[in-house]
């Protein structure tokens, strides 16, 4: 056969492939639909691992490279998911027209919550400083009014104390929560809106706006003194697969401060050095390597992200010097092992490294 009939048999193919993907998806729904009926829970790990196997063997059977078939079904099974979480959401959403109001739902996880609230049903406001007034969209929050059922808070931190200082004078009587990064910087806020009576509670999803799929996602919950506003702030992600995990305020920061302090800190200490090596960035593309890839990879989206964000992080929370100073203490005993030749002592660090990542499971 020639090379342009081929071609044509494997653009056939494809189409074949992607009516099958059509048909799956159909049957997804279904299921979906069926498990919703039934009050079963929308992911099934044994089943996963059933379908995983099949392909798996079957490969196996047809000369097919099985990580490849593994990979592909994956993703189907990642995309099906993400289907079926949705279509609960939106089947069994808490809005029924209730109003809720996004202070910052112009920034990205602003929209996220704002698009989240939307799909249960929500009637959802928007105020911003960066968007025009319009329906439902208010360049001021306070020319928004606190008349709605649920008010988020999901503004830079500094600013996001202050919003709620300012919502404990005017009392509203929905249920109110932020999403920062930090507790530290929101803490008195919180307080004089518990203060007046309030429901208040304070949540910190640990996922970022482009999350479609909220299976293996945290979602930390920081009750501040009113159980029943963390409850029914739970109960807005009910429909959801996000992990739901309770945490006190002051372990809160402490452990945000290794979790995100630390590791945003290593990926700008890693690309700060790349970039004041002198070393072009194309020759060290050419000879990259696994680990530098994956570091690059990592390192790449820190840098791409909202410095004044991160500087937040970093400098708001009370925790945070001592990550810090544990960094820096490693890469100067790294640089003294090296500098004296003491294998043992390097191989020592790594193993302890090993053994604590262990722990992880």
């Amino acid at each position: 056969m020639s090379l342009d009939e081929l071609r044509k048999n494997l653009s056939a193919l494809d189409r074949r492939l992607v009516d099958l993907v059509a048909e799956r998806q159909r049957i997804v729904g279904e299921i979906g639909k069926t498990k919703r009926t039934a009050g079963s829970g929308t992911r099934d790990y044994a089943r996963e691992k059933d379908v995983l196997d099949m392909g798996r063997k079957q490969a196996q059977k047809m000369g097919v490279d099985p990580d490849l078939i593994e990979d592909l079904l994956q993703m189907l099974i990642r995309k099906s998911l993400e289907s079926q979480e949705r279509d609960r959401v939106v089947a069994e959403g808490k809005g029924d027209g209730r109003r809720v109001l996004v202070i910052g739902g112009a920034g990205k996880m602003g929209r996220w919550f704002a698009g989240f609230f939307a799909s249960q049903g929500f009637a959802t406001t928007i105020a911003d400083t960066v968007i025009d007034d319009g329906p439902d969209r208010f360049r001021k929050w306070t020319d928004a009014g606190v008349d709605f059922d649920v008010i988020v808070v999901a503004a830079p931190l500094a600013v996001s104390g202050r919003i709620l200082a300012q919502l404990a004078v005017l009392k509203p009587t929905g249920l109110v929560f932020d999403i920062g990064s930090l507790k530290s910087p929101l803490i008195d806020g919180l307080n004089e809106l518990l203060t007046v009576g309030c429901h208040v509670t304070s949540l910190h999803p640990m996922y970022g706006p482009d999350t479609r799929l909220l299976s293996g996602r945290h979602l930390i919950f920081c009750d501040v003194g009113d159980a029943e506003a963390t409850l029914a702030a739970k109960e807005l992600f009910a429909a959801t697969m996000v992990e739901q995990i309770d945490m006190g305020l002051e372990d809160h920061d402490r452990l945000i401060a290794y979790v995100l302090g630390l590791s945003h800190a290593l990926n700008i200490a890693f690309f700060t050095a790349l970039a004041e090596s002198g070393e072009a960035a194309p020759k060290l593309a050419q000879m990259s390597s696994t680990t530098f890839d994956s570091q690059l990879l990592v390192s790449e989206a820190v840098a791409q992200d909202n410095p004044h964000m991160y500087f937040e992080i970093q400098n708001l929370n009370k925790f945070g010097l001592g990550p810090l100073d544990a960094l820096c203490e490693a890469a100067r005993r790294i640089r003294d092992t090296v500098a004296a030749g003491d294998e043992e002592a390097f191989v020592e660090l790594m193993q302890k490294g090993r053994d604590y990542l262990a722990l992880r499971g």
